[in-house]
């Protein structure tokens, strides 16, 4: 009985044979399945995201000094726009603002033009971009297999990729991703013209890159599978396909003409030669293991990672798909599967231009960005719809077969079994969160030196520090106060960019640790630093922070220098520190080139 209600409240459109067989897009109209069904199953999925959305982003609402990791790169600058004087010819908030997307920027300004810090709107946008993704996702697998609690499965897996990874809680431009890359295919499956060609313009305007995703499926759509691979005879799916095509080259043409103010891309030739780019580099890019390099690589891996594990599972869809259409038997065990529409197709297509992308992202690498990011989202997406069909096939048939055989006492080991699969799996998925490690990943990084940020806060906005501590990636935005160098900072993918950068880090690596008073007082006067921030470990030769090793003469440099006597800096630590916290200290850098009589050593 128990089997009989669940199937009846899961599958009310499979309970009569009377479904048609039709694999029209137009899903919602062959689908048998009533609008209170259909509501119920949407807003469950809108709750669940909310639910999720609501968890990821506790920590940063109730803390004020919380940030996101790569908020710390791509949103510290827009407060420009809250006060145009912050930041003044500073270097690093002038790159990063120059590579940020030009819809991305005009989405904080117009906040920031009604007084909204952009800090604090990043720390509530992932829930809405969250839901919004929710919304689009439930649609688009009731494009693929019109069943509500399919939609609801996709639904829970999505929110669970989205807050197993920091993508979407970092609320810089490749958090719009998921959205608009999930309307995408909403609108594609529905040959909705105006809304799709839309979401390429918002998609180009936030995270242009993935435009040649977009392209790259709209080229694939003509494509038909009958008796071998042909082309369609529709021409209004032409049109719709050129005129997608249009818009993106549009949308991606200014990025072409435009040249960065920051120099041309690295190369791949250069970045193997540089520090930056090797295993314990700021960039971690040329991994020793080729397996690794070439799978797993965050950044130059095809999947970095499975999360949730379930979605293994959809790597059987081709599978379960082929007995289905090759034997009339498991087609019967497999009702759902006559359901499964057209549009199946699209993640095929994603797929082909996914690995097509991630290869020509390596041949012309760095051109493109990164390769990973070509597959590791679009491949996830993919595996989340196959795993919610895979899921809805099992379950329907582990359910109808309960019900024709439980009146049947002798097989009851084999009920406990299905039910045994059906509760395990299950659980899998409900229960995700309490085994999964860090979840939800969302990478917020909480500031610990509040008097550090206060004080600074109160100094002239033109003011500068000098760090090669990691409490320096968080001084921009805790204390909106520049800083000369700063690992989260040391990006390499710019020429013009990471070339000032390196050596802005040699020549303070160089200060920080000399004896010299004449090249200190070059630096300190060609700098214009006006405070130095060391800790109780900044002068002891094994505890150095690590990141400098990407400048291994620098740091052979000072290593040698510790050895032979106290750097200046370490020497006036009592007589110029204006701040101590804890083991920070904050000198002034203009009192280190004045003459003292007794020198700290500690």
């Amino acid at each position: 009985m128990l089997s009989k209600r669940l199937y009846a409240t899961l599958f009310p459109g499979l309970v009569s044979d009377s479904v048609s067989d039709s694999v029209s897009g137009l899903a919602f109209r062959s689908w048998p399945s009533s609008r209170q069904q259909l509501r119920f199953w949407l807003g469950a999925s809108l709750l669940v995201a909310v639910g999720y959305g609501i968890w990821g982003c506790q920590t940063a609402w109730w803390g004020q000094y919380v940030v996101q990791d790569d908020a710390r790169q791509h949103l510290f600058w827009l407060r420009r726009f809250l006060d145009p004087e912050l930041f003044p010819q500073d270097l690093i908030a002038d790159y990063f603002q120059s590579v940020a997307p030009w819809g991305y920027t005009l989405f904080y300004r117009m906040f920031a033009a009604v007084g909204i810090d952009p800090i604090w709107l990043g720390k509530g946008l992932p829930l809405v971009l969250g839901v919004l993704a929710t919304l689009y996702g439930f649609r688009v697998c009731m494009q693929l297999l019109p069943i509500p609690f399919t939609g609801f499965l996709a639904a829970v897996l999505l929110n669970q990729v989205f807050w197993s990874h920091d993508d979407l809680a970092s609320a810089t431009p490749r958090a719009f991703m998921p959205l608009f890359f999930l309307a995408f295919l909403d609108y594609l499956m529905r040959r909705a013209l105006w809304p799709c060609l839309v979401t390429i313009g918002l998609e180009g305007l936030f995270y242009p890159q993935y435009v040649l995703v977009f392209a790259g499926i709209l080229c694939l759509q003509p494509l038909r599978w009958q008796n071998g691979l042909r082309l369609t005879q529709s021409r209004q799916e032409y049109r719709f396909c050129l005129a997608g095509l249009l818009t993106a080259l549009l949308v991606l043409l200014p990025y072409g003409l435009i040249t960065s103010p920051y120099g041309p891309v690295i190369t791949a030739a250069v970045a193997k030669q540089l520090p930056d780019f090797a295993p314990d580099g700021r960039g971690r890019f040329f991994l020793s293991d080729p397996w690794m390099f070439w799978l797993s690589g965050n950044r130059s891996g095809i999947f970095p990672t499975l999360k949730p594990p379930l979605l293994g599972l959809g790597l059987l869809l081709p599978v379960m798909l082929g007995l289905a259409h090759l034997s009339k038997f498991m087609r019967q065990q497999l009702r759902p599967t006559r359901h499964i529409t057209a549009n199946l197709r699209v993640l095929v297509h994603i797929v082909v231009v996914a690995l097509m992308l991630f290869g020509v992202a390596h041949l012309l690498l760095f051109y493109l960005h990164l390769p990973s990011r070509y597959t590791a989202y679009t491949l996830r997406l993919v595996l989340v719809f196959a795993t919610a069909i895979n899921l809805t096939l099992c379950l329907e048939a582990g359910l109808r077969w309960l019900q024709q055989y439980q009146q049947y006492p002798a097989s009851w080991p084999r009920q406990m079994l299905v039910w045994g699969l059906i509760l395990g799996f299950g659980g899998l998925l409900w229960l995700y969160p309490t085994y999964a490690e860090n979840f939800p990943h969302t990478g917020y990084r909480t500031g610990t030196a509040k008097a550090l940020y206060q004080f600074l806060a109160q100094q002239p906005k033109d003011s500068l520090v000098a760090s090669l501590l990691k409490e320096a990636d968080n001084l921009p935005t805790f204390a909106q106060r520049s800083v000369f160098v700063a690992p989260e900072y040391a990006v390499p993918y710019h020429i013009g960019y990471a070339t000032q950068f390196r050596q802005r880090a040699i020549d303070l690596i160089q200060a920080q640790y000399t004896s010299d008073l004449a090249t200190l007082r070059w630096f300190i006067e060609t700098s214009g630093v006006d405070f130095w921030l060391v800790d109780a470990n900044s002068f002891n030769p094994a505890a150095l922070p690590q990141w400098i090793r990407q400048y291994p003469r620098a740091l052979q440099a000072a290593l040698d220098n510790l050895k032979h006597a106290p750097p200046l800096v370490q020497q006036r630590l009592n007589a110029c520190t204006v701040l101590q916290e804890r083991d920070l200290r904050l000198l002034q850098a203009a009192c280190l080139l004045e003459p003292h009589n007794e020198y700290n050593t500690e």
